[in-house]
């Protein structure tokens, strides 16, 4: 019997196969070799035996159309529905594939590109139904014309290229132009919303596995921010993304990225915003070291794992072609717009009009290729199993045989092997050898990390060293096992935990390891940052070198590892803004964000805090900054900060109420006023903001909006939400701890108040201490008339006549109150900042001199920070030189310590004998002030 040229044992199944479904086909070559050839086609037609008619009609066989999935009115199709029809076409068309395939023989290049073609229509389609389910009840976010503004669907890698394997996930990216509310729906929601709950659908919709099996696996991971990003995103939060944070690995993802589906007009837009990030502009050899990094990652994966029998990893194998082309369009491709394609084969055939490689080579690339491809078609083709290694099992080998023309499967591996040697001869011609095993793979890392014992080591380590490493290695190992991770993070983290050990034996602090590991645990489940330290060797030696530093630093970048892009660029981590830039630069970050998304202006404002932080801590690591300049950054940091929260909830505020009268966002009327440390100019990292809200306008008056209000519940509003922005916590915690606890009459007080309110409390019920923090503000933010007013009542108020022996007697009551509530102090620790002759004593004398000695020295009231006052205090010969010598030392000497402590989570207590002599210079200066 004719068994469609099978040997004799894929023949009888075939015949068993053939007998059991369709009895009056047992003779038909064509249908026993599909049968023999697929276990897949075989159970599909045992579900739908009726679909052998559709298969033996050649006519619709030579048809490479997509007819549309679903048919009735999307917004009346239930969920199983869908779902069943979605799987059933899959089901049918991936039938007529391996028709084509195992049976006619078909050209891989036609089979892949149709495969694409039918995926991206189940794709568009799983849209299409997705938008209308969300839309019946939450309406359509809506252009200006009232058309419905679609989600777009990103087809990433081999989908991405027109190149879908017979049994590929499929990796999608979501995006949506911008975000308005949407509109026409029993409730109206965010775009951010209803574009999320879309994706959601589509992914169900493809993925869900149901009784009718599984479209695709969907894989998001390839999206901004990987499995911890937002499921889809805004145009502009996408091209801010990119230009601000994209790493090189994902220029490649991009590369092979293709919008799915019907063409809008928002695909220019989107092609343009993303195509500077994917190609630069010049000739682009600086790609050339991070291809050599790749080259060298593929190969350490190669060894790793014994991929011998892998045509897609292993060597020579379908990803070095694909290295091969990708690495010439990024370096070419900004210059020769023909190489901006997606598509594998187009590039190559590109790379050879353009003499950018030898016509000979091009069609050795192409050929080996297409064969290496089409192996790849029939071994997922047998079973639908994502695979590219050679079967071990002689009914695949058969197969294989078969399908490849070769007599035994020693010819096929013959054949294969011979493909695989030429693709790797081009391999190394356009990228060069690989280099040799770097120090981080040295043996003594890698068995340090695999058997889990620092002994391994062979560099000497102090036995303290190494039972700290030991323990943090442990407890490591510890965390990990409670840990969700993917088998693609564990081998990233194979691969970068020696190199961390390589690395970290450099310094070999006790804590260090112990600091870093806590950073590598917080991200373990976050492959996109284990590759981010694993690909940057550089971003690694950052990240180390800034945790032996500050458990602070550790402990941000472990709590935001979105941080670890900023160890990326040693030339920016290191150098801070200059000061008047904080708040231009805050203003440029958020120029893509859209103003209706207060959710994500919300995130942004943290980022950018964190960030900033970041690269002030880096710079105070190594000295660039001292610990003044520290807290010059820092504040100015805080204000602009402010500056723009004040810009949000104005803008949130006027779009409900309207205005108050004669206010406009340039003059709100509005005013921030800074106590404590950020009125001192003295914030550190963790500084809490104690702010003052004033305004200007008459709290009668009312708003120019529909509805309505007074303005002086516009400014409460205004005011109670700044307090909503800064201390909601969000995935980015809180932006600052803001307290308003210094306002008139404190928490019982009105939350804003006129600012001549304010003048009248401070003349006629403020109490000394609220005078006394008076000293040590600042008008932040407000318009220049706002700061002239306040700056008079501030100097009036501190000016005011004062008995001195009342003053002494209230600071010092105070202080007494203050110290037997917070003092922290023993016999041998000494508390910097309450205890008796420190930080606190320090401003408290700094505050009696200006209360004291303002009236007859004006020049007291011109500053809020302490160390200026002393300098004026000395000026107006209210102290002498040695006074102010010993105060300014003792401040300055215990805010480092302080500092130092806070950096490294140390508490505030120091050794008494160390600071002795500072605490005996502030006490003495104490008595001779105060009594």
């Amino acid at each position: 019997m004719d068994f469609g040229g099978l040997p004799q044992a894929l023949g009888q199944l075939a015949e068993q196969r053939c007998q059991a479904l369709f009895a009056q086909h047992t003779t038909n070559p064509a249908v026993l070799r599909l049968l023999g050839l697929s276990d897949f086609a075989y159970r599909i037609l045992q579900r739908h035996p009726h679909w052998i008619d559709w298969l033996l009609d050649s006519e619709q066989m030579q048809q490479r159309t997509c007819p549309a999935p679903l048919t009735q009115p999307l917004s009346e199709l239930d969920e199983a529905s869908c779902f069943r029809q979605l799987r059933e076409y899959r089901q049918r068309y991936w039938l007529k594939l391996m028709w084509l395939d195992l049976v006619e023989g078909n050209p891989i290049a036609d089979s892949i590109a149709y495969q694409s073609r039918l995926s991206e229509v189940l794709i568009d389609w799983a849209n299409r139904w997705a938008h209308a389910c969300v839309a019946k009840s939450n309406g359509q976010v809506c252009d200006e014309h009232q058309t419905p503004v679609p989600m777009l669907v990103l087809g990433m890698g081999k989908l991405g290229g027109g190149e879908l394997n017979f049994s590929s996930d499929i990796d999608l990216i979501f995006t949506y132009p911008f975000a308005k509310p949407t509109e026409g729906g029993r409730r109206s929601i965010e775009a951010q919303v209803f574009y999320t709950k879309v994706a959601q659908k589509l992914i169900a919709a493809l993925d869900q596995c149901t009784a009718d099996g599984q479209v695709f696996r969907v894989d998001m991971r390839l999206r901004p921010f990987g499995d911890s990003g937002p499921l889809v995103m805004s145009f502009a939060a996408m091209e801010d993304y990119y230009q601000d944070q994209g790493r090189e690995w994902e220029r490649y993802a991009m590369l092979k990225a293709r919008l799915l589906g019907e063409e809008n007009r928002y695909w220019d837009e989107f092609k343009t915003l993303i195509r500077p990030f994917v190609f630069r502009r010049y000739i682009d050899f600086s790609v050339i070291e991070s291809l050599r990094k790749m080259k060298h990652m593929i190969a350490q994966e190669v060894r790793r794992k014994g991929l011998t029998n892998n045509i897609k990893l292993g060597a020579g194998g379908i990803r070095e072609v694909e290295f091969i082309v990708q690495a010439l369009q990024m370096i070419r491709g900004g210059r020769e717009p023909e190489l901006q394609t997606p598509s594998l084969l187009s590039a190559l055939a590109q790379l050879q009009n353009l003499s950018l490689i030898p016509a000979e080579v091009g069609e050795v690339l192409s050929m080996q290729y297409l064969l290496l491809r089409r192996t790849e078609q029939y071994l997922q083709a047998f079973d639908d199993c994502q695979t590219q290694t050679l079967p071990e099992d002689e009914l695949g080998q058969q197969r294989l045989s078969v399908l490849l023309e070769c007599a035994n499967y020693s010819e096929v591996l013959a054949l294969l092997e011979q493909a695989q040697k030429a693709v790797r001869a081009e391999f190394t011609q356009v990228i060069g050898e690989e280099p040799e095993l770097g120090e981080a793979l040295a043996p003594e890392y890698v068995s340090a990390w695999e058997q889990r014992d620092i002994s391994y080591l062979e560099s000497p380590l102090p036995e303290a060293v190494s039972a700290a490493w030991q323990q943090s290695l442990d407890a490591f190992h510890l965390g990990l096992s409670k840990t969700q991770m993917g088998t693609r993070g564990r081998d990233v983290l194979d691969k970068l935990m020696p190199a961390l050990l390589s690395e970290i034996t450099r310094a070999p602090g006790a804590e260090i390891l112990e600091r870093v590991l806590k950073v590598i645990l917080k991200i373990a489940s976050r492959t996109a940052y284990l590759e981010l330290l694993f690909e940057n060797r550089g971003a690694l030696q950052q990240l180390i070198k800034l945790c032996a530093h500050s458990v602070w630093i550790a402990e941000q970048v472990a709590r935001y590892p979105i941080l670890l892009d900023e160890l990326i660029d040693p030339a920016v981590l290191y150098r801070p803004l200059p000061l008047s830039a904080y708040y231009s630069e805050v203003q440029q970050y958020f120029l893509r964000i859209d103003s209706e998304d207060l959710e994500l202006q919300m995130e942004a404002l943290r980022q950018f805090k964190q960030t900033q932080a970041l690269r002030i801590a880096a710079a105070d690591a190594t000295g660039v900054l001292d610990i003044m300049k520290v807290s010059d950054h820092l504040t100015a940091l805080a204000e602009a900060i402010i500056a723009k929260a004040v810009d949000i909830a104005w803008q949130q505020m006027v779009s409900r109420y309207g205005a108050p009268e004669g206010a406009d966002a340039e003059h709100k009327g509005f005013a921030v006023v800074a106590y404590g440390k950020a009125g001192g100019l003295e914030l550190g990292y963790n500084s809490d903001l104690d702010l003052v809200f004033v305004h200007n306008r008459d709290g009668n008056s009312v708003t120019t909006g529909e509805k309505s209000i007074s303005s002086r519940q516009f400014y409460l509003k205004l005011a109670q939400r700044l307090m909503h922005l800064f201390n909601t916590r969000t995935n980015s915690g809180i932006l600052y701890e803001l307290d308003t606890r210094l306002r008139p009459e404190g928490n019982s007080g009105l939350l804003a108040i006129n600012i001549e309110s304010f003048y009248q409390y401070q003349q006629q019920q403020a109490w000394t201490w609220e005078h006394q923090a008076l000293v040590r503000s600042r008008m932040v933010l407000g318009e220049p008339d706002l700061v002239a007013r306040f700056n008079d009542i501030r100097h009036e108020i501190l000016s005011l006549r004062r008995d001195s022996t009342e003053l002494c007697k209230d600071i010092v009551a105070m202080r007494q109150k203050m110290r037997g509530h917070l003092d922290q102090s023993n016999e041998v620790e000494f508390d910097l900042k309450q205890g008796v002759g420190g930080m606190t004593d320090i401003e408290f004398i700094a505050q009696y001199l200006v209360l004291n000695y303002a009236l007859a020295h004006p020049e007291l009231v011109r500053f809020p920070d302490n160390i200026r006052i002393f300098e004026m205090a000395h000026h107006a010969g209210v102290i002498d030189n040695a006074t102010q010598a010993a105060l300014t030392e003792a401040y300055c000497e215990f805010r480092d310590r302080y500092h130092l402590h806070s950096l490294n989570a140390g508490g505030r207590c120091v050794a008494m004998h160390e600071v002795a002599e500072l605490v005996n210079s502030v006490k003495v200066a104490w008595q001779n002030l105060l009594g």
